[in-house]
């Protein structure tokens, strides 16, 4: 079965208060076929940048052991304490990468530099989706000739600004997005 779209998200937490309310909604997600958790990263900043990255294995759920770290060992390229094969996977992946011609989408010279984007005395959580809903319109679109051209997420309070939405309709994700501006 193909891989669907992959999406990385970082969501951030200025003072985290994880009750298992994400992990029950990925879980959730997981189990009506709508996503598939890849890989996901936990991330500290203290007050003076200090980093530190857990790997949280136990949300990569069903072909952990094959995909590995993938946002550590390829995507950011950190390997994690007392995983042996993070530094190979990254190697290999890198390898790969340069047999077919490419670059890592975040090792370009204008790629996104994730964990200089967190902010100083906050948490991240990053987590690689794979977007399991968006296959048969992925393979439709294919089968019509198209292609992605680009992509990205239009926020709710943009288009509320423009007045294609009402305000109240982008109230909590403008709640969401102003927390993440501070």
């Amino acid at each position: 079965m193909p891989i669907g779209p992959v999406q990385l998200i970082v969501l951030g937490f200025k003072h985290p208060d994880f009750q298992g309310e994400i992990m029950t909604e990925l879980e959730r997600l997981h189990e009506n076929g709508t996503v598939r958790v890849i890989d996901a990263l936990a991330a500290y900043k203290d007050a003076e940048g200090e980093l530190e990255v857990e790997h949280l294995s136990n949300l990569a759920g069903d072909g952990a052991s094959e995909v590995g770290s993938a946002i550590g060992t390829v995507l950011i390229g950190m390997g994690f304490e007392g995983e042996e094969w993070t530094e190979t996977a990254a190697i290999a992946g890198a390898e790969t990468v340069a047999a077919g011609g490419g670059v890592r989408p975040l090792d370009q010279p204008d790629g996104w530099d994730v964990l200089e984007d967190i902010p100083n005395d906050s948490a991240a959580v990053l987590v690689l989706l794979e977007h399991r809903w968006a296959s048969p319109l992925r393979d439709a679109i294919v089968r019509a000739g198209g292609f992605r051209i680009s992509d990205g997420f239009i926020s709710p309070v943009d288009l509320a600004g423009i007045g294609v939405l009402p305000a109240r309709g982008a109230q909590q994700p403008d709640e969401l997005e102003e927390a993440g501006a501070a």
